[in-house]
């Protein structure tokens, strides 16, 4: 169908809220938004909200979940039919988590559903706990206000394999987004009992999973730091305090501005705690207060963000060197505490910290790298069950601030993020030690390592192409990137190492790496450039001449 004929076709019977937008569409606005349809892959469904076929809305939301109806009643025999639904605080998230339910419901398919917005991963905690066959998670997590998104979960509680995403993006594109989606009233679901509410249950025995965490193993240590917090308008809120008061730690302040859910996150347009805006509040209340620690979490609290005090002011971490000093933390406490599973492993991406393989060599722990993304994280703990042996991992994390140290979850955990790194701080404090003073210790001892991410902006259709354009330029042959040669190219196009197939590509130097991929949920184009040097300057000034060599092959296309 042309853009112009399903444009029409929405203005005649798409929902009376996109009747507006539709009619004040100008020829470019309704080519963006009918080029194509919204995109479903491992992530599910992401993009701006608005009237269209590649826009979220009721209507995409709804052919979604019928196509996910569809795969579950095709794949599931009738006892496992049941689907965990959550939703974050962004614009239209309660609603499309409403339609997700009366879909199912409608397909004979029980949904059980959290009474109030919860964290992602809630959600992932659910799907097992409730035996379900599926979830689906309503977030666009970190992106801007204008966009949302809806992930989907297998019944293992991580997000959906390559296979079943095909899978089910074939059922989705068998339908017609108007004529095929079946619906059932929310509150006559409810009646009915095809849809119920997951039980304050559910939610305390995650908590509790999160509390098991800990590894002070009886130690006593001073709980009475100065924290200030911030769910970035987000999901965080609730959990991530009743973690810490249950724990001991009395002395939390809540950035206001930032508390209560709020999907237009009107002091933080990018509600992502890797950005330093998102920070600035936090870090103002920080200095107000002469805080020792801030925390922050994203809207869908799967990520977390920390500042920590250094030289009379704050320094924002990275996620690599958050998660550095989690696994280095919890290698000392499990040896210390005699709980060092037999050949045990971590976890991370490729993209995240070389770093991690010196640290991990120092406490006998094996590293183990998959693709971008938790949700491989969170396959390779499943693959650990199976073999009976899950108690092998300690941690696993990813540059992006996702960390997880537990297996009761297949998600990063900021609710336990948040928790372990309030413990790790406290625990260092009552030894007299700073996390800033730690970290430098790590450098010392394992070698002073850079690394940075850089992202390009690619909107619409020409973004998309260019995108493509660029990928190519990149397999076309680089020789040298800032003035080092290139000694290997790793393509995982077809498959890599016994990973997936991914758009990814990773130039490997003396001393230095950098990772080109699009992004699988933005309209971005990715660069993670990762530089060892005597210092930091060294490494700052490698690192510049590596993206500008990056850089040029980009905008030359």
């Amino acid at each position: 169908m042309s853009i112009e004929a399903s444009y029409k076709r929405w203005l005649e019977r798409a929902d009376a809220s996109l009747q507006a937008e539709l009619r004040g569409m100008d020829a470019a606005a309704m080519e963006d938004a009918f080029y194509r349809d919204l995109a479903f892959g491992t992530g599910g469904l992401r993009g701006v909200l608005g009237a269209g076929t590649n826009r979220m809305n009721l209507h995409t939301v709804a052919k979604a979940s019928q196509g996910l109806a569809d795969y579950v009643n095709a794949r599931f025999p009738e006892e496992k039919r049941r689907i965990a639904i959550s939703y974050d605080s962004r614009i239209l998230s309660d609603e499309f988590a409403r339609m997700a339910a009366g879909v199912f419901a409608a397909n004979g398919i029980r949904a059980l559903i959290w009474p109030q917005l919860m964290p992602t991963p809630c959600l992932s905690y659910a799907v097992r706990a409730l035996d379900c066959a599926a979830g689906v998670m309503v977030t666009a997590s970190h992106n801007p206000a204008r966009y949302n998104g809806y992930k989907v979960y297998g019944p293992d509680g991580c997000q959906i394999t390559t296979e079943a995403a095909e899978a089910i993006l074939a059922a989705i594109d068998r339908l017609d987004v108007f004529d095929d989606p079946k619906t059932m009233d929310f509150e006559a679901g409810l009646a009915a009992g095809q849809i119920a509410w997951i039980g304050e249950d559910v939610y305390t025995a995650f908590t509790e999973e999160v509390k098991k965490q800990s590894l002070l193993g009886g130690e006593a240590v001073d709980k009475s730091a100065t924290i200030v917090y911030s769910p970035l308008n987000g999901t965080g809120l609730k959990p991530v305090l009743r973690a810490l008061k249950e724990s001991g730690y009395s002395n939390v302040t809540v950035v206001s501005e930032q508390e209560q859910p709020d999907g237009h996150f009107p002091t933080c347009p990018f509600p992502n705690p890797e950005i330093r805006e998102a920070m600035r509040l936090g870090l103002e209340y920080a200095r107000r207060l002469d805080a020792n620690l801030l925390l922050a979490t994203d809207p869908d609290c799967d990520r977390c963000g920390i500042a920590v005090k250094d030289s009379g002011d704050y320094t924002l971490l990275s996620g690599n060197e958050t998660g550095m000093l989690l696994l280095d933390y919890i290698c000392q406490r499990r040896l210390a505490l005699g709980a060092m599973p037999d050949r045990p492993v971590a976890v991370k991406t490729i993209v995240t910290t070389d770093m991690v393989d010196r640290i991990a060599a120092k406490y006998g722990v094996g590293v183990v790298n998959v693709l971008t993304g938790f949700k491989y994280i969170g396959e390779t703990i499943g693959r650990l069950e199976a073999q009976g042996c899950a108690d092998r991992y300690i941690f696993g994390f990813e540059e992006s601030y996702g960390y997880l140290s537990g297996t009761y979850v297949r998600d990063k955990d900021a609710v336990d993020a948040a928790f372990m790194i309030c413990e790790m701080f406290a625990w260092y404090r009552s030894k007299g030690v700073g996390l800033m003073e730690r970290l430098n210790q790590l450098y010392a001892e394992f070698g002073y390592c850079l690394n940075t991410l850089h992202s390009y902006q690619f909107e619409g259709s020409a973004g998309f192409a260019r995108m493509q354009a660029i990928m190519a330029a990149f397999r076309g042959g680089i020789a040298s990137l800032g003035g080092r040669a290139v000694g290997q190219l790793l393509d995982y196009a077809p498959g890599l190492n016994g990973l997936p197939k991914s758009d990814v590509l990773k130039f490997r130097m003396d001393g230095a790496s950098v990772v080109v991929r699009p992004s699988g949920t933005e309209p971005k184009l990715k660069v993670y450039a990762s530089v060892t040097a005597p210092d930091r300057a060294a490494a700052e000034a490698e690192e510049a001449r590596l993206v500008a060599d990056v850089e040029k092959v980009i905008n030359r296309e």
